[in-house]
């Protein structure tokens, strides 16, 4: 991976891997888009699985509940993957962590996985690093084998001022001559306390273009995720404002 957006996002969930730990759903979109992304990942039982940036181990603690039958998980981030032993240590779910490039994944044999997840990870690759990441996980997933993945709708940050309580500061940036430009963002919790986060932002055509360049030619399952009416009803103030925007893409393709 490049040194510029590397090292930044390698620093920032360093100085951060605590505030990221929960047992429970606590930032917005552990409500607006990881419960959607898991149940793409169904059928789940016996699968053997990748959960690439997997942050402090948050959905593949998850995956394994549901019945994956091996679970990895590697992230750029020493912090990140501490915490989540550290959770490992605690629950014993048997989920192995370990420090990695995503751009790499020489340590996995072809036709390895059933199924690969990356929730939020392409946010902080360029568009290079998102081919080269692509080109990877169809080199390591089975015939058959399934790749899902989430990353902030493209258009949402040209779209809404930033502010509470989710934002990329974009400042009025033109959204096809700023591709590969990283952007500083935050997402706050149910607590009012907040995440930092970043957007190395790319179009949809730059994320199709990689999954079609990788040799994914299957049509795509895309769902546009967003604060849904059961979302309002547990927190109004909360959800509310970003009611009817479209926060984040899941997308599912098959070997």
């Amino acid at each position: 991976m490049m040194a510029t957006n590397t090292d930044s996002t390698r620093n920032l969930y360093n100085n951060t891997a605590s505030n990221w730990v929960r047992g429970e759903p606590s930032s917005l979109s552990d409500f607006t888009a990881r419960p959607a992304i898991l149940e793409l990942c169904e059928p789940i039982a016996g699968l053997r699985v990748l959960d690439l940036g997997c942050g402090e181990g948050y959905c593949s603690r998850e995956l394994r509940r549901r019945g994956a039958g091996e679970v990895t998980g590697m992230d750029l981030s020493q912090g990140m993957i501490t915490a989540a032993r550290s959770q490992e240590s605690e629950d014993c779910l048997g989920i192995h962590y370990e420090v990695g490039c995503a751009t790499d994944l020489s340590q996995f044999g072809d036709r390895q996985l059933d199924l690969v997840v990356a929730v939020f990870l392409f946010n902080y690759l360029t568009v290079e690093q998102t081919q080269q990441c692509m080109a990877e996980v169809a080199r390591i997933l089975r015939p058959a084998g399934r790749f899902i993945f989430s990353v902030p709708h493209p258009a949402f940050p040209y779209m809404r001022q930033a502010e509470y309580p989710f934002y990329f500061q974009v400042e009025g940036a033109g959204y096809f001559s700023q591709r590969d430009r990283q952007f500083p963002g935050r997402i706050w919790k149910r607590d009012g306390s907040w995440l930092d986060v970043q957007l190395v932002h790319k179009t949809l055509e730059d994320y199709f273009d990689a999954l079609k360049a990788a040799g994914f030619n299957t049509m795509p399952t895309l769902r546009e995720l967003r604060v849904q009416p059961n979302h309002v009803e547990l927190d109004q103030s909360f959800f509310k404002p970003l009611v009817d925007y479209p926060l984040h893409l899941a997308v599912q393709v098959t070997r």
